[in-house]
């Protein structure tokens, strides 16, 4: 048992993940959300759990970690139901990755490049083999690369499951209760001031996605480098014969705007996404909505008489580099676990996993060493 009171500044799936760990393991744990825990990037995710598809060979680290978490996700799912006594919607389906033109295959056969350099359990079909897998791909799908190894999760389950199991073990959860700044006396967090005043804590870790820039009190030097960066989504109902069991990514080369669409469990399609450097702004425009549409509709023609049920924005919590930010800081007891950006339903496993064991065992695991802030202050 582990006697120590730890404040959590963030409820997504990253500070829930943190908490229900950390709570399984005796800590007293609270977790201050900014609105409703859970109801931010964690929701308005698609929730594919893809390392291979979306592997960059500039990017060594950040696959490994990928595919460190993917490994974990099974034993991550199996502990997680069985404590929240519900489905989180993992399917192992497998995703590929098509092109529509030649201009398109021509990319897509040098990712395919990349990836088998990497010596990443990756496939090439032709469009025929790739219709064999999804007959509700167009006629136009000239080749594709089939990540089978490549699953998803419903990313809304897996907020609700962790709710549940982080409060079965004791976590306190305060939803609309904003953290106004970290607490820090002679170089160490010894809490954290919200509307209620101060809340002490042996340890505070701050999880807060996009919004991890603007908790106050934190020495302007090791501020984490964290925006925000919009992805407007939609989904539609499949009926009429459209059913699709992979996750389907495009590559297109002459368009601003790769879609995937990812099935779910319960009938819905998930359509997504744009990436926009937009600040705080959270609107649907028109033509987001309009590439993710077209996207979407030159891969699977069938989704055209589709109904829309829902349209949203959220906003990814994206690093200086793009690959998260995790462990200790120069400022004692104070612990990070941000800047997820496009991974964070993925790295949600090895991120619980190994935040809540530096927490309990002081050390920083080779895993998440590479990920440290200090990176960014040399």
């Amino acid at each position: 048992m582990i006697h120590k009171k730890i404040i959590i500044i963030g409820g997504g799936v990253i500070g829930l993940g943190i908490g229900w760990q950390l709570a399984k393991a005796g800590a007293a744990v609270t977790i201050y959300d900014r609105s409703e825990a859970g109801r931010a990037a964690s929701w308005a995710a698609a929730g594919m759990l893809a390392p291979l598809a979306e592997a960059h060979s500039e990017e060594p680290e950040l696959l490994k970690l990928g595919c460190q978490s993917l490994e974990r996700y099974w034993q991550w799912v199996t502990e997680l139901e069985a404590d929240a006594e519900m489905s989180v919607g993992y399917r192992l389906e497998g995703t590929l990755i098509v092109g529509l033109e030649p201009d398109d295959t021509h990319q897509l056969r040098h990712l395919y490049e990349v990836q088998r350099n990497l010596q990443l359990d990756v496939n090439w079909l032709t469009g025929r083999e790739a219709r064999d897998i999804e007959s509700a791909l167009s006629p136009r799908v000239t080749a594709a690369i089939h990540c089978a190894s490549d699953y998803q999760v419903d990313n809304r389950l897996m907020v609700t499951a962790l709710q549940h199991a982080y409060q079965k073990h004791g976590g306190v959860l305060h939803g609309n209760s904003t953290v106004e700044s970290v607490v820090i006396e002679n170089g160490s967090a010894i809490g954290v001031r919200t509307q209620h005043g101060f809340q002490n804590a042996d340890i505070v870790i701050l999880s807060a996605g996009c919004w991890s820039a603007q908790i106050e009190g934190i020495p302007e030097a090791i501020v984490p480098p964290v925006r925000p960066v919009k992805g407007q989504m939609l989904a539609l109902q499949m009926e009429g014969g459209i059913a699709i069991n992979s996750v389907i990514r495009t590559v297109r080369a002459r368009y601003p705007t790769s879609v995937y669409l990812v099935p779910r469990t319960d009938g819905r399609l998930i359509v997504g996404a744009t990436s926009e450097e937009m600040g705080f702004d959270t609107r649907l425009t028109a033509g987001g909505v309009f590439e993710l549409l077209r996207g979407a509709w030159e891969a699977v023609p069938g989704i055209y008489e589709l109904p829309i049920l829902e349209t949203w924005t959220g906003l990814r919590p994206g690093s200086r580099d793009n690959a998260p930010i995790l462990g200790k800081t120069p400022v004692e007891n104070l612990i990070y676990a941000t800047g997820h950006y496009r991974n964070g339903i993925l790295l949600t496993p090895i991120t619980a996993y190994e935040i809540a064991k530096l927490v309990l065992t002081g050390e920083t695991s080779e895993i998440i060493a590479p990920f440290q802030l200090g990176r960014f202050l040399r």
